[in-house]
């Protein structure tokens, strides 16, 4: 109960409730999907080829959900309604929950015509509980991961200055953690450092905005919390009434394309854990041309913007279990049962750099033995040659064996030897996998 008097009181400031999107005319549904830039960056046609997340169910902790849009029809659950115990459908003119909901999952009506979420065969299990209306975000969490959500994407953003509410928040995130389940927050829009939780709660990926150039969004907070960006401005979704739809901008959208991008890769590997799907996305992240040679997590972008695909294909090392995540507290004070836990991004960052060493250590001793066995076959080929010729009368021997002065054999390419690098695609053209590190390219 004291997270939701907590909430109330703070009804007028900046941070509190939902990270609200601004609302433009309804467009056709051609229209529609042509405006969907973020799944043309993010590349959701070639990811879709390996992952839609059939199988996936997040959780969507907002103002309820319109199940009827044709857009999003069999891909919602029954869910549960914490305001007044009836329907999870949104009360008019609440479209935030269906926004977030047709980001992650929804499937779109034909070829062409409305919004497709990037992960269109997951399920949502909407949870109505918005701003102060429940009984607070940590009952919302727990629920579920009570019900079956291996994701929880909590587009809303609280602030707080009582250690009890923010501590009832951190053990419902810690809570999801333990159980293995993921939760997904946005930074919040006021363009500071201030906290908005439960991002900012320990075990939680906080998420950031950006442009359609891959540069930050002018609101986004920022600060040591923010690990990941992702698309957050005009994004395109599905309104909370009809089958109408709206344009939107902030960190709510970044923050449910990071859980759909999540959704995706659980579908893919079902068997890495919460923390080890978090470093998937954050060891494939990438940072715009201007923002290169950041230290990284960076305060704004944090380690960089997701690229699905990447994340999908790339030869990445599970890690700790919890990777970039803190871990819950019950563990990170025992050690013996979580070993390199990550419980701080300057340990995160030291075991990345550490198994990107060991990686490349691997490799040079792979090419030294390579081309130590090849030199000794060079050598007993030579030997078997020589010997053949003395056996033979010497230079007049059988044909096919040179004469005396001349190459015994022609000598051996190296496999190994370094042939360089050809020049790496647009890692935003469509159907191709970017570089690792570039987000965007320079025009």
């Amino acid at each position: 109960m004291a997270f939701k008097r907590t909430v109330r009181a703070m009804g007028a400031t900046a941070l509190t409730g939902a990270l609200i999107l601004t609302t433009a005319p309804a467009a056709s549904a051609d229209q529609t999907r042509r405006d969907q830039w973020a799944l043309v960056t993010l590349q959701a046609e070639s990811s879709w080829k390996i992952s839609k997340g059939k199988g996936v169910t997040v959780a969507v902790i907002d103002d309820g959900v319109n199940a009827g849009h044709t857009d999003l029809q069999g891909n919602v659950l029954k869910g549960y309604d914490f305001v007044d115990g009836g329907s999870v459908a949104p009360n008019p003119g609440d479209d935030h929950g269906t926004a977030m909901a047709s980001i992650i999952a929804a499937h779109g009506h034909g070829a062409n015509g409305g919004v497709i979420g990037l992960a269109p065969e997951a399920k949502i299990l909407p949870i109505r509980d918005f701003n102060a209306d429940g009984p607070g975000l940590p009952a919302s969490i727990r629920y579920a991961v009570d019900h079956g959500a291996s994701i929880i994407n909590v587009s809303q953003c609280f602030g707080s200055s009582s250690a009890e509410t923010l501590g009832e928040v951190s053990s419902a995130v810690e809570y999801a953690l333990s159980r293995d389940v993921l939760v997904v927050g946005g930074s919040g829009n006021d363009g500071n450092s201030q906290k908005c939780y439960p991002a900012a709660s320990p075990g939680a990926l906080a998420v950031g905005a950006v442009t359609s150039d891959g540069t930050i969004w002018e609101d986004s907070n920022f600060g040591s919390h923010v690990a990941l960006v992702a698309p957050g401005t005009r994004i395109v979704s599905a309104a909370g009434s009809g089958n109408d739809y709206r344009m939107g901008t902030g960190t709510s959208d970044s923050s449910a394309y990071v859980s759909a991008a999540a959704a995706l890769l659980r579908a893919k590997f079902p068997d890495l854990t919460a923390g080890q799907i978090a470093n998937r996305l954050v060891k494939t992240a990438a940072l715009p041309a201007s923002a290169k040679g950041l230290s990284l997590p960076d305060e704004k972008y944090g380690y960089g913007s997701i690229r699905p695909l990447a994340a999908l294909t790339e030869d990445i090392p599970a890690g700790s279990k919890y990777g970039p995540l803190k871990a819950p507290a019950s563990e990170s004070q025992n050690p013996s049962s979580a070993p390199s836990a990550g419980n701080s991004d300057a340990d995160y960052a030291a075991e990345t750099e550490k198994a990107d060493q060991k990686q490349m250590l691997f490799f040079v001793v792979l090419g030294v033995i390579a081309l130590a066995v090849i030199g000794l076959i060079v050598l007993l080929i030579v030997k078997r040659s020589r010997r053949n010729k003395n056996n033979n009368g010497g230079p007049g021997g059988p044909a096919g064996y040179p004469q005396y002065g001349q190459q015994p054999f022609p000598p051996q390419q190296n496999p190994y030897q370094q042939q360089g690098a050809p020049q790496q695609p647009n890692p935003y053209q469509q159907q191709s996998t970017p570089p690792h590190g570039q987000w965007p390219p320079q025009q």
